[in-house]
């Protein structure tokens, strides 16, 4: 059995099937700069002063709900038809007027091109995991969305910089049919050999260079990095 995460969805399997598969069958993961440790402390902040508070707290133009869980931990028995199982991080659970939950991905981004489409899957496994839990009782989730923060000015006063992180609200569609298609998607990549080298992948290009693997289109002459 294969454990997928849901934030290798939007960027490490859309950009290159082949390192996507070596990390999650055989672990070998790209070579990666560490996040600066100041993004986290701002995200960490943000989403923990919201506990206990109404999510319109924010902005009044989010959703109403009780925030009542940040940074929680979930995972899923393995999904049938597949040979592989879920594990990941959400960052807000918000309980809804209704009694039903909401799932909040914060984003520090730019609020530019389709961020719903590239992170509807990440959103899509959150809701897989807490409606059909490995342990534990199941959720009813009734809406995801992304929240995505930006700095857009600065102001000093007394010694102290203050930034203004302007939220944009994001509704993800629930499309449970469409991400049962996705994962089943990666089960016959990860059943299948190996993938062919990506010329647009700035790792395979290196070990192609480097170690001789074979692309299956021209390489570059000039490393992307």
């Amino acid at each position: 059995m294969y454990k997928l995460t849901p934030s290798d969805f939007a960027y490490l399997y859309q950009d290159c099937k082949r390192c996507y598969y070596l990390k999650v069958k055989q672990n070998i993961v790209q070579p990666s700069m560490p996040m600066p440790g100041i993004f986290g402390a701002i995200n960490t902040r943000l989403q923990g002063t919201l506990i206990g508070q109404d999510l319109q707290t924010l902005a009044p133009e989010l959703p109403p709900g009780k925030v009542v869980s940040q940074e929680g931990f979930v995972a899923s028995a393995v999904i049938p038809g597949t040979q592989v199982f879920l594990k990941g991080k959400y960052d807000l659970l918000v309980k809804r007027p209704d009694g039903t939950y909401l799932v909040v991905d914060f984003k520090l981004s730019q609020p530019i091109g389709d961020k719903v489409e590239k992170y509807k899957t990440q959103l899509g496994a959150y809701h897989y995991m807490l409606t059909q839990p490995a342990a534990g009782p199941a959720l009813a989730i009734s809406q995801l969305g992304l929240i995505i923060m930006y700095p857009t000015t600065v102001k000093f006063n007394q010694g102290q910089a203050t930034l203004t992180f302007p939220p944009k609200w994001l509704a993800v569609p629930i499309d449970e049919a469409g991400f049962i298609m996705f994962i089943k998607g990666i089960d016959q990549v990860l059943a299948g050999p190996l993938p062919p080298v990506s010329p647009r992948c700035k790792w395979c290009v290196y070990r192609a260079l480097k170690i001789g693997e074979a692309a299956t289109e021209p390489i570059q002459d000039n490393l992307p990095f």
